[in-house]
């Protein structure tokens, strides 16, 4: 929908038309006060873009934003017109998207993976890049069309936020636009994503609201917009978390522009270096950046789960008994049908591809009404980031089951006779080949190996299946496959000690000759690792256990004959899991079994409850070869190494002596200290925080005195001490409660001096700035000094008049500079912040040590 009005002369903008023929179908629906309708198809028309107008508006948003009030475009869009600014919004955003695929395309082209910068649309087929190498130069030129097409939606989304919603009309244009700007899911911005959830709630609530009022006809338009709108920006926070589409150059720099109060302020996010990882600047940035993204990220997780429920609720009240409405687009597929509680059992809930839920013949169902239920079923292109990364190649499908007043009805299966579903990956999954393993040049007689032993890494915070696959060179070869968790599994005649064991006949041989066996998720929870071993069957062994008569043969075929393998095998390791979102937004597996059904491009599960499901999938580096580890282990082989890591483990204990020490000299400096002086009658306080500079001799001895003034009064000359710890040392940060009788007002100056009586260098002192906050109303005060209290440097004086700093004044550049160059050493580079790190950082020395080395 572009344009609606009820008077029969208006104008309209059209967006493009097709992109091989700039055709444009143009559909007119006349309602009557009876909401009888009649639709008119008129003549298609040839519409161009104006190309040139559009390069304007990003060319002035990128050089000149001041110059932005007199384009064009940006006056009609702060015209407040819906039509217009819908109009304006749909053209460009149509526009955007086409230019988007064209640079993906190209960037795919260009032997970027797909995987890494596109989440595939539901129902398309794999990207086939380029084969040539990764090309630097062409995700440098993909991302700077990205995210200048990506400054100008976060622009354009602004223009949104004030528009008034007063009819249906109103919520199906708006809508459209919004379904539109937010199409191209990788060139969102938080700030846009935030707008736009916000906006299709308000929508939602809308809608809702009237859903009673308007036919079953505008609600379903205004539906499909809707959720199609709330899929984008659940799909686009999501992107770079799960690592699927590029972080935006717009949200990297708002995230990491540093605040004035960051080492002060003690609620402050940005300034707990603690919430981000720590390590060095760079990766302080980085997580401080993704820390904002996962807190948005569970905003709108919240927020489009209620637009979906409205939605649901806006529907359900116009589907009778049979009657059913579906959405599908190419972000999302919903599906919301009104049945019978009986018809229930046994029904095969499909979505787009293979995704389905098969609900069994057997299940308890928390309802009193038996008359009838609604059925939603949903899927989108991409799982949430939730708390686990390795759904990010997953779909997200979920099955809901509602009652006639809205409210979701508890479903519960047999463990034995569960919900089957499928869920399908992105189709640009990479699939790398199979690992040649050279077996036939072990010689396996100097170690007596009686299996190739390979070991594999299943450490997971959620349980996993694993998936073999073995590929012989030689089809006609039998093998048989042993494996035990966290320890090596031993089969001989005098011991057997193994978790787990098959036999690989010919005749087992899938189409394209592969060997599969597959250990469930039930199995390895509690397991760090897991080693298996393999080798060939002699032929006495392959005529007991793999003629099609002895396929019975239950018994383990033991030799204590070493491995001789007379032909190589290929082979590939993947992991597999399912799991349902929960309600504070993490994934879990409570009562999910992956199914024998899982491969490469979809995930089997079994559920005995429905919620929201995804998949995950990793295949898995070559494993370790425990046989040629062995072979290959002693000292004289390998001396280099060992050394390394002797030199290496005696460096690591000193830092960490040196550190530990450090450690506790910094705990000694913290604390907040009561003034000596404070009289107990008076009960207004003020927290003064005092930061001593870097240079050298900056500390002092001497006593400081200090004078605090405001509007309504000022306090009598106090003295800075602490009984506890010494204070004012170089490049420390001490932190004091003074208490007045009443509240000084807003501060003006603080007078502050010292008596010089330090011995040599440690009577002068080298001041930074200090911040006073009112306890009581939290307010800062600021006021910056950057300058030496000593006879014998820079002027001379040993009292200073300190007035408090204006805005520009705190965002001068050498205020800032010296803030930021000091946390950049001090703070954000791991290796330095050593010896360097601040007493009141929450990251340790020790753990910057371990971090260092690790």
């Amino acid at each position: 929908m572009i344009a609606y009005s009820s008077v029969s002369y208006f104008q309209v903008r059209l967006p493009s038309g097709d992109n091989q023929t700039s055709l444009l179908n143009i559909v007119i629906s006349i309602r009557d006060l009876l909401d009888c309708v009649v639709e008119v198809n008129m003549s298609s028309v040839h519409v161009i873009v104006d190309s040139v107008g559009i390069n304007d508006l990003i060319t002035s948003l990128q050089s000149s934003p001041n110059a932005l009030i007199s384009n064009q475009i940006v006056q009609l869009l702060s015209s407040g017109n819906q039509n217009v600014v819908g109009q304006i919004i749909t053209a460009i955003s149509l526009q955007f998207n086409q230019m988007n695929s064209e640079n993906v395309d190209q960037a795919i082209s260009s032997g970027i993976p797909a995987a890494t910068i596109l989440v595939s649309s539901l129902g398309s087929s794999s990207l086939q890049g380029n084969s040539t190498s990764f090309n630097e130069s062409a995700l440098t030129e993909y991302n700077k069309i990205l995210n200048a097409q990506a400054n100008l939606r976060d622009y354009l989304m602004t223009f949104t936020t004030n528009l008034l919603i007063t009819t249906s009309n109103s919520i199906k244009l708006q809508s459209s636009a919004l379904a539109q700007i937010t199409q191209s899911t990788n060139q969102l911005t938080r700030a846009a994503l935030s707008i736009a959830s916000n906006r299709c709630y308000q929508l939602s609530l809308a809608l809702s609201s009237m859903a009673t009022q308007i036919p079953y006809e505008d609600a379903q338009v205004a539906a499909n917009q809707l959720i199609q709108c709330a899929s984008n920006v659940l799909t686009a926070v999501n992107g770079p978390l799960q690592e699927r589409t590029s972080t935006l150059d717009l949200d990297y720099s708002r995230a990491n522009v540093i605040s004035s109060d960051y080492d002060t302020d003690l609620e402050s996010a940005w300034s707990n270096t603690n919430l981000f990882g720590g390590g060095d600047e760079a990766s302080v940035e980085k997580n401080r950046n993704i820390y904002y993204q996962k807190q948005l990220a569970n905003e709108i997780s919240t927020q489009v789960t209620s637009i979906i429920s409205l939605v649901t609720s806006s529907l359900n009240i116009h589907l009778n008994i049979g009657q059913n409405s579906i959405i599908n687009t190419s972000q999302t597929y919903m599906s919301l049908e009104t049945i019978s509680t009986q018809s229930l059992s046994n029904r095969i809930v499909k979505q787009i591809g293979n995704a389905q839920f098969h609900i069994p013949s057997e299940f308890v169902l928390n309802t009193n009404d038996n008359s009838s239920i609604s059925l939603r079923s949903k899927m989108d292109v991409l799982a949430s980031f939730g708390s686990y990364s390795n759904t990010n190649l997953s779909r997200s499908i979920s099955l809901s089951i509602i009652d006639q007043n809205g409210n979701e009805i508890s479903f519960k299966a047999n463990e034995n006779n569960s919900i089957k579903l499928i869920i399908p990956r992105d189709p640009n999954v990479l699939i790398p080949s199979m690992y040649l393993q050279n077996v036939t040049s072990i010689n396996s007689t100097i170690n007596n190996l009686l299996f190739n032993y390979h070991y594999i890494n299943i450490t997971s915070s959620l349980p996993i299946s694993v998936h073999f696959e073995i590929h012989s060179l030689n089809k006609s070869l039998a093998y048989l496959f042993i494996y035990k968790f966290d320890q090596t599994p031993q089969l001989n005649s005098s011991i057997n000690l193994i978790d787990g064991w098959t036999i690989f006949c010919p005749f087992n041989l899938t189409n394209d000759d592969i060997y599969r066996y597959f250990i469930d998720n039930q199995q390895t929870p509690t397991h760090q690792s897991l080693i298996f071993g393999i080798r060939e069957l002699n032929s006495t062994e392959m005529n007991n256990y793999c003629l099609n008569n002895s396929s019975i043969n239950t018994s383990l075929p033991i030799t204590d004959e070493s491995i001789n393998f007379t032909s190589n095998y290929e082979l590939r390791i993947y992991t597999s899991g399912c799991y349902y979102l929960d309600e504070n937004n993490n994934w879990k597996s409570d009562g999910l079994i992956v199914g024998s059904l899982t491969n490469h491009y979809e995930t089997e599960c079994l559920s005995t409850h429905l919620t929201t499901f995804a998949g995950s999938f990793i295949v898995l580096p070559t494993p370790i070869n425990w046989s040629y580890v062995f072979a290959n282990a002693d000292f004289m082989k390998n001396k280099t190494v060992y050394l390394t890591m002797i030199f290496t483990s005696v460096i690591y204990i000193i830092l960490m002596i040196y550190a530990r020490f450090k450690d506790k000299k910094d705990f000694e400096k913290l604390g907040v200290t009561p003034l000596a002086d404070n009289n107990k009658s008076d009960h207004y306080y003020y927290q003064i925080l005092v930061f001593t500079g870097q240079r050298t001799n900056a500390g002092t001895d001497s006593k400081v005195y200090f004078v605090l003034s405001g509007d309504n009064d000022q306090t009598q000359i106090r003295l800075f001490s602490d009984p506890h710890r010494k204070i004012f040392q170089r490049g420390g940060i001490n932190s004091f409660i003074i208490a007045v009788p009443k509240s000084l007002g807003l501060l003006n100056y603080i007078r502050i001096w010292h008596d010089n009586i330090g011995e040599g260098s440690s009577a002068s002192w080298y001041l930074k700035y200090i911040i006073v906050r009112d306890l009581q109303s939290l307010d800062k005060f600021y006021f910056i000094c950057q300058q030496w209290f000593a006879v014998e440097k820079d002027d001379g004086r040993i009292e200073r008049t300190l007035p408090i700093a204006s805005e520009a004044e705190k965002q001068e550049f050498s205020y800032v500079l010296s803030k930021k160059a000091y946390h950049s050493v001090s703070d954000g580079h791991l290796w330095f912040s050593i010896f360097s790190r601040p007493p009141s950082n929450k990251f340790t020395r020790v753990q910057r040590c371990t971090c260092c080395f690790v």
